[in-house]
């Protein structure tokens, strides 16, 4: 799992690639729960995650509540099917606002080319 984080504006990017499992579910959770505490925007790129385990969909879960709890706001972008369509059928899915790439999840959190 490789997490590239970068900010622009006021808003936390993490790309994410490869698998998110209970190792690595804990690692994103580590690097990005300081700005989910915060209130911070948070953008997660899943546009290069191949799977994702019953943790990452904790870790989802607990991502938002953080950041919800300090009005913070979190939107993931470029889930792939298998992804969306488990987080739709646990009932996660509502939860998050999700785009289909970068450019939308940006243009959700306030930022403009």
């Amino acid at each position: 799992m490789e997490i590239q984080i970068a900010t622009r504006a006021d808003i936390r990017i993490a790309a994410l690639r490869g698998d998110v499992n209970a190792t690595t579910a804990a690692e994103i959770q580590r690097r990005m729960l300081p700005f989910a505490t915060t209130g911070e925007k948070i953008l997660l790129d899943f546009s290069q995650v191949t799977y994702m385990s019953s943790a990452g969909l904790r870790m989802l879960l607990s991502l938002y509540r953080q950041a919800a709890a300090k009005q913070g706001r979190l939107v993931i972008v470029g889930l792939s099917d298998n992804i969306r369509d488990t987080m739709s059928v646990t009932g996660l899915l509502n939860y998050f606002t999700t785009c289909e790439n970068l450019d939308a999840g940006l243009a959700i959190l306030g930022w403009s080319v």
